[in-house]
C-alpha cells in the first residue's frame, strides 16, 4: 500500500482500529471522524475495503444475514494495525513540526514593511 495514506484509506483504518464494522457502519464512522469532510458511497468504500483486504491491510472477520441481506464485518489486520502506527507517527511529526514554526513565527516581531516599490 502506499504511503502517505489517502485521507479516506487513513480514515476508515482508523475506525477499524476501533472494533470490526459493516460497510454501512464504516460510511458513518468516517464521517463522524472526518466531522462531515470525507462522505463515502458504498461503491467508493466496497472498493477501498476490497483494496485493503487484497493488501492485507484488513480482514474478514464474520458475516451474518439481516433481513434476507449478507453483512460483512471487517477487522484491521496486525499489517493494517502496523500501517496506521506508522501512518499516525509519519502524521504526528509533521504536525509537531508545523506547530514548532508556527509558533516561533508568531513570537518574533513583525519587520516593518516599507511604503513604496522598489528601493
Amino acid at each position: 500500500m502506499d504511503t502517505p495514506l489517502r485521507e479516506p484509506t487513513f480514515l476508515i483504518l482508523t475506525a477499524l482500529a476501533g472494533e470490526p464494522m459493516h460497510g454501512y457502519g464504516l460510511i458513518g464512522e468516517v464521517a463522524a471522524l472526518s466531522d462531515g469532510r470525507v462522505s463515502l458511497r458504498p461503491g467508493t468504500l466496497y472498493g477501498a475495503l476490497d483494496r485493503l483486504t487484497d493488501a492485507g491491510l484488513v480482514e474478514i472477520d464474520r458475516e451474518e444475514v439481516v433481513d434476507g441481506r449478507l453483512r460483512r464485518y471487517y477487522r484491521l489486520s496486525p499489517a493494517g494495525d502496523a500501517t496506521l502506527g506508522a501512518e499516525t507517527e509519519r502524521l504526528r511529526r509533521n504536525v509537531e513540526a508545523a506547530t514548532a514554526r508556527l509558533r516561533a513565527r508568531a513570537a518574533r516581531p513583525l519587520a516593518p514593511r516599507t511604503a513604496g516599490g522598489l528601493a
